[in-house]
């Protein structure tokens, strides 16, 4: 009776344990949607962020707010929508330019009509009315960075666009213009406008100018696909060229919406993360972007800082909305929020603690022994089996809960060309080809460890049994049939590693994951080597041992009869 209790309190404390340990929303590879939405709590959500946009008159960039919040269905969309269209009624100038407006004369008639949609910076520069107005604009500046636009302007030694000297110098001159104009309003930061300022000083002087037309290239690019409302916030948390050479490819190469790219950036103001979030996961990634925006401000900061997968799972979700599990859940969150390796931590003590649960559940089962392998039974070596199989119960729930545990390599390349609007031909400013990077190693490390760690614990368990047999309290040549008779146990190894070798083949026939010839062979090299290693280094010395006690006991054993007849009188 008092074992059949036993069992139902382990019973109980094992799945209040595992329910617990599954809620817990820490995750190795991937964040949890709880923990951007305790992030996002007392930040600002999207739609106040549009309606602060529509506020200030930044009609264009609340546009793009509105439309990633009506796909996201956040709340209070429809309320950013309708402000948007009732402020684009009352000033449909606004949605190109907003409400300041730029400090230089434009003619967008052409470009732009109360039937047609705001048109891109770069069509209107491109004009060559808007763009030697522009030009004449800043030739009245004292900003030095724009003297040294201007100064660029007599180079003749490009690379990207051709002089602006030449017959089809009206694209050098449009970028200088977009450039220039961005700099006029101070719509760069000081860190990136000290950055331009130092190529484009060096670009004047005679040095290398590639670097710089990259900048230049790069912003003409953005002015294709937003208009100056949208341009200017969008560049002003852009800190570094290289932010903005890949804020431009991922434009160009559309591999997000733009009002989720533009909305995520807006939200975050940390234009780097949202970037290498997006060249790192370019398949996933927009969707989970997408997704983090209905966490405000300060979900997706948190989101793209991690640089993680977003983790919806369903049955964790069901879980925590049951009984006392939402506070729970709760708590949870806000711990891995503030402390990601402490949320881990407990999340794997509670499931290691259920496994021990199990264990125990397992040993308070077995059937009583006999009277004659009564001597078999070593006392404590239970405690031993338990935590084993609790490290066991943990690496199996870990490979079925844990999200994404299989890496995949989406980072996407760019070829660096753009079609300028008044050259026919595509400029390319640097090389297509392309580095292996250590991502395509990074594939196969998964499989490598999970098979490590399984032949682990098989290791431990054949250590064990072979302490628990050496420890029997029988004779040392029954211990030698007992190792005898143990031996496909300490084979195990060899068997699991074969048979993983087997699956992974198939895995990789079947391309169903990224698996590699190389993960294939490690299976079967790993229980080589810890099978060769147990037996060479414990069970080979134990086994001498019990020989050398066997054969002295033996020996004892005959010597004795004879010496009583000897001294028998």
């Amino acid at each position: 009776m008092n074992r059949w209790i036993g069992i139902f309190i382990c019973a109980i404390v094992g799945l209040a344990l595992l329910a617990v340990g599954l809620v817990v929303p820490a995750h190795l590879r991937a964040v949890d949607a709880s923990v951007l939405g305790r992030a996002g709590r007392g930040t600002s959500s999207l739609v106040e962020h549009g309606m602060a946009l529509v506020r200030e008159g930044h009609i264009g960039a609340a546009t793009l707010l509105a439309q990633a919040a009506t796909s996201q269905q956040v709340t209070d969309h429809a309320k950013l929508s309708t402000s948007v269209e009732i402020l684009k009624g009352q000033h449909p100038d606004w949605e190109e330019w907003g409400a300041a407006g730029p400090n230089f004369e434009v003619t967008t008639e052409e470009t732009n009509s109360p039937a047609q949609a705001a048109k891109g910076f770069t069509d209107i520069v491109i004009r060559q009315r808007n763009r030697e107005a522009i030009l004449k604009k800043l030739e009245s500046s004292q900003n030095p960075l724009i003297q040294r636009f201007l100064e660029f302007r007599s180079v003749t030694n490009t690379t990207v666009f051709p002089p602006s000297s030449s017959a089809s110098g009206q694209a050098l001159d449009a970028a200088l213009a977009i450039a220039g104009s961005l700099v006029q309003q101070s719509k760069f930061s000081p860190v990136f406008s000290n950055s331009v300022y130092s190529l484009a000083q060096a670009a004047v002087q005679g040095a290398k100018t590639e670097s710089f037309e990259q900048i230049l290239l790069d912003l003409m690019s953005l002015g294709q696909r937003l208009t100056w409302d949208q341009l200017t916030l969008f560049v002003a948390p852009i800190q570094d060229p290289e932010v903005l050479r890949l804020q431009s490819n991922l434009l160009r190469k559309e591999v997000a919406p733009l009002p989720v790219l533009f909305s995520a950036v807006e939200l975050s103001q940390d234009s780097a993360a949202v970037a290498h979030y997006l060249v790192e996961f370019s398949q996933s990634g927009p969707a989970d972007l997408a997704t983090s925006l209905r966490y405000g401000a300060g979900g997706v900061s948190e989101f793209v800082k991690l640089n993680r997968r977003l983790s919806t799972s369903g049955p964790v979700r069901l879980i925590g909305s049951v009984g006392p599990m939402p506070d729970v859940l709760a708590w949870m969150s806000d711990l891995t929020w503030r402390a990601p390796m402490a949320g881990l931590a407990l999340k794997w003590a509670l499931l290691l603690g259920a496994g021990l649960m199990f264990g125990i559940i397992g040993h308070l089962a077995k059937p009583t022994v006999s009277e004659l392998e009564r001597p078999l039974q070593v006392r404590g070596i239970h405690i031993a089996r338990e935590i084993l199989f609790a490290l066991g119960f943990l690496v199996v729930i870990l490979l079925f809960s844990e999200p994404f545990l299989t890496p995949e390599n989406q980072k996407v390349e760019f070829p660096f060309r753009l079609h300028l609007p008044t050259v026919g031909s595509v400029v390319a400013t640097e090389s297509a080809g392309t580095k292996p990077t250590l991502m395509k190693q990074n594939v196969n490390l998964l499989p490598l460890v999970i098979f490590f760690i399984l032949q682990g614990l098989i290791y431990i368990a054949c250590v064990v049994k072979l302490a628990e047999i050496r420890r029997q309290n029988v004779l040392p040549r029954v211990k030698l049939r007992l190792l005898e008779n143990e031996e496909h146990l300490f084979d195990a190894g060899l068997y699991l590693g074969f048979v993983g070798t087997i699956i992974s083949f198939i895995v990789f026939s079947l391309g169903v994951t990224t698996l590699s010839i190389m993960s294939a062979y490690s299976s079967t090299s790993f229980g080589i080597i810890f099978v060769s290693f147990f037996k060479i280094f414990h069970l080979r010395p134990a086994r001498r041992k019990l020989l050398m006690e066997s054969e002295t006991f033996s020996g004892r054993t005959s010597v004795a009869p004879e010496q009583t007849l000897v001294t028998a009188p």
